[in-house]
């Protein structure tokens, strides 16, 4: 018979991490081996306090797995808000991947922790699973972003940084005169993180690679494993200083939104096209990413 969760510290462990049960909370400690997802390397250990949970799932995976799924609390975690939605299944931390022989061991602690949750559909005023730690930084295409908990700067390349971010200058904000973080994963077109500021004499402009308060990514630049961790540990700590944030991570008020020029979204379409053509876009890529784009005409 399994051990009870009412005794502290049982552990189910699966491929790339293993779960701490614990009174409270559960304690997720990631491997750090050749094969495992850098993004849990990069966190280590994560401890997801069972108000933090709002739902637990247990399904078949792929070849002869099954998954464990703590599905967070909307509001409850910093990386998962920054992430809005754009990790990979393979990256989430809250999935934890067992062979399927442990599938009844594993439908035992899924009950029991369900036991230990209380269903709340309301965000809650504060983060409840810790950020990761800063100092933190990394590079991005067009230029250095570093974070030491209270401010963020950016430090231009002169191979990869536009005109108008050169024009601009090296720049630093203070967590108190950011309102969120918008973080687009480098592993789609335009990914990018962006920083949303309280107050601004001019609308930003709507492409990252013209917003000295924003940095774009690349092939190699800026990679979840970097940019995620930074983009969750900046957004906890605006929100730890100002106003209560909106369910999708950014913050209230929202940036106006800018209109672009047509000749500009036509160019970015034919490019879309060429990298559809070449390969680099499945079609839903492309049709998902060219609408998005007319629909800022």
């Amino acid at each position: 018979m399994p051990p009870t969760m009412s005794r502290m510290g049982d552990v189910l462990a699966g491929f790339h991490a293993a779960w701490e049960f614990e009174s409270d909370s559960v304690l997720i400690r990631f491997e750090r081996g050749i094969r495992t997802p850098k993004l849990y390397q990069a966190l280590g250990e994560r401890r997801i306090p069972h108000e933090a949970i709002a739902a637990v799932t247990l399904s078949p995976g792929k070849r002869g797995t099954v998954v464990l799924h703590a599905v967070p609390r909307p509001g409850a975690d910093p990386l998962m808000e920054a992430a809005a939605g754009q990790l990979k299944d393979g990256c989430d931390p809250y999935r934890l991947v067992l062979p399927a022989e442990r599938e009844t061991l594993a439908e035992y602690y899924a009950d029991e922790l369900r036991a230990r949750i209380t269903a709340d559909d309301d965000p809650p005023d504060r983060y409840l699973v810790a950020a990761p730690e800063a100092p933190l930084q990394f590079k991005a295409y067009d230029g250095k972003a570093s974070f030491d908990g209270k401010q963020v700067s950016f430090r231009w390349f002169w191979t990869g940084a536009s005109s108008a971010k050169w024009k601009a200058g090296d720049q630093s904000f203070s967590v108190s005169d950011l309102t969120g973080v918008e973080w687009r994963s480098p592993e789609v077109f335009e990914g990018h993180l962006r920083l949303l500021r309280r107050e601004s004499p001019v609308a930003q402009p709507a492409q990252a690679d013209q917003d000295p308060a924003a940095v774009v990514f690349g092939l190699g630049y800026g990679p979840v494993h970097e940019s995620l961790p930074f983009a969750a540990s900046v957004l906890a700590a605006v929100r730890a200083c100002g106003p209560a944030l909106t369910s999708d991570g950014v913050g209230a008020p929202s940036v106006p939104a800018v209109r672009r020029d047509p000749a500009d979204i036509a160019d970015r379409i034919r490019h879309l096209g060429e990298l559809h053509q070449a390969g680099l876009l499945t079609d839903e890529e492309f049709t998902t990413k060219k609408t998005e784009l007319l629909a800022e005409l």
